[in-house]
């Protein structure tokens, strides 16, 4: 591997030589490849089998590089939480999201990444939020009054994954967007495939070279917008950036806002469209709890056509529980890279700086030493007193420390008010013996698009 120093506005650090990690154990797997194809094919299988055979620190090689593997609580609190600041999230995501969506929130580091965190905290405060939920609550109530009108069985993920989008475009970016709201989707539909293509060049014909016009598209709509956002206001998302502003006072400028609004974007729309898909499995696996939030839901005292407010979804406790647990079974995202920018020992191994290090939600999920029966689905795993002596990254579907999802009080809220709607319209079952199969990485999804059938209450 090359020795030469790579860069970032923030970091810099030098890549570890070859043959450095030979003293942990692990398995790289073929020349070339590695361990990649079988890992894309069974990521859990995959990583189960490995920590079998060589405990929770081994070696592998992914994506044309040798990497580390860390796993469990330990894992997770040291790289996520990160005291020490020897973990780069920006070159750890930068070759798979780089290309499309540079500079996003996740793609930034420490110092730089605590100032555009604040700046963008500014949309997520209760005021901001409550208009998004007026926007959400309207968007989810239409598209389930539909399904309601048109019962029967349904392909579930390609429903859930087109109202994700609406309801980001919407709330994201305004209820009166216009007519440029499909190609703006478009778009991100476009970016959000090629970030997970195989081919990672541009090269013409390629689902990443569609990506990248989707992105020119993207930029160049949100530049346009600035400025007119800046002069009338607005409660959108879009509107609240582009009058937030950094600690001395300065606006975030145009490039800043197009790259956060292209990555945000893209989070809430493909995550949420992840857990929801299983938070539904789930229920229509599982009909006596989905009767028990239907009770939930029906005990708010709400008419059909009134609109959900926060203290309603303060008031679904078990709900929340039972998202909670369609996340810990099926995390949105499995598994969490970062690079090592400084020496650092873990589990008594001593690993080199430029290391490539990854940790993985997926697995500690399923540790039957912290969940007991973990295939089994039980909300009741999120009770207070169930969590009281959980280790407190056992669970971390958001991720952790400094890079906590900053919209993860608005998955809540949209997933709470996705299920007011939803329970109290419809039931949805699967046919007897069906088991959906699920693509597991690089967001979970059911490789069927999720076979059911929905009835109306």
């Amino acid at each position: 591997m090359s020795t030469q120093t790579i860069a970032s506005p923030a970091i810099s650090f030098t890549p570890p030589k070859r043959n450095s990690l030979t003293h942990i154990p692990g398995d790289e797997g073929w020349p070339v490849i590695g361990q990649t194809l079988s890992v894309l094919a069974d990521p859990k299988g995959h990583i189960e089998r490995h920590a079998a055979k060589y405990g929770l620190v081994y070696r592998s090689h992914l994506f044309g590089e040798t990497s580390l593997v860390l796993l469990g609580p330990d894992a997770n609190e040291l790289v996520l939480f990160d005291q020490a600041k020897q973990f780069s999230s920006t070159h750890g995501w930068g070759r798979i999201l780089g290309l499309l969506f540079p500079r996003g929130l996740m793609l930034l580091d420490f110092e730089e990444h605590r100032l555009h965190r604040r700046a963008l905290s500014v949309a997520f405060k209760s005021g901001p939020m409550k208009s998004y939920l007026a926007e959400l609550d309207k968007g989810i109530a239409a598209r389930v009054a539909q399904w309601k009108a048109s019962p029967g069985p349904m392909l579930f993920y390609p429903a859930m994954k087109q109202l994700t989008l609406d309801l980001a475009a919407t709330s994201f970016l305004g209820a009166d967007i216009g007519p440029e709201v499909d190609e703006i989707t478009r778009a991100f539909v476009d970016m959000v495939a090629a970030s997970v293509a195989v081919v990672r060049r541009p090269l013409p014909g390629t689902q990443m070279a569609r990506g990248v016009k989707g992105r020119q598209r993207i930029v160049a709509y949100f530049s346009e917008q600035i400025p007119i956002r800046r002069a009338k206001g607005g409660d959108d998302l879009f509107s609240q950036l582009c009058r937030a502003t950094h600690e001395d006072g300065a606006l975030l400028s145009t490039q800043d806002i197009v790259d956060h609004m292209s990555f945000l974007m893209m989070a809430a729309h493909d995550t949420l469209t992840s857990s929801l898909t299983s938070f539904v499995a789930a229920l229509a696996a599982h009909p006596a709890w989905q009767d028990k939030l239907r009770d939930e839901v029906g005990a708010l005292g709400i008419a059909p056509d009134q609109p959900t407010t926060l203290d309603h979804l303060e008031a679904m406790p078990v709900s929340e529980m039972a998202f909670k647990e369609a996340m810990r079974m099926k995390p949105p995202v499995p598994s969490i890279p970062r690079r090592a920018i400084r020496d650092f020992t873990f589990k008594g191994f001593a690993v080199p700086a430029g290391t490539m290090v990854g940790v993985n939600p997926l697995f500690t999920h399923h540790m039957p030493e912290i969940w007991s029966d973990p295939e089994t689905f039980d909300p009741t795993r999120f009770t207070e007193e169930a969590q009281r002596n959980r280790h407190r990254f056992a669970y971390v579907p958001f991720g952790g420390g400094a890079h906590m999802c900053l919209g993860l009080h608005f998955a809540y809220m949209q997933a709470k008010c996705f299920a007011r709607h939803f329970l109290q319209n419809l039931r949805v079952t699967m046919e007897p013996g069906y088991k959906p199969e699920w693509q597991m990485w690089p967001i979970p999804k059911p490789r069927d698009g999720l076979r059911v059938t929905l009835q109306p209450v």
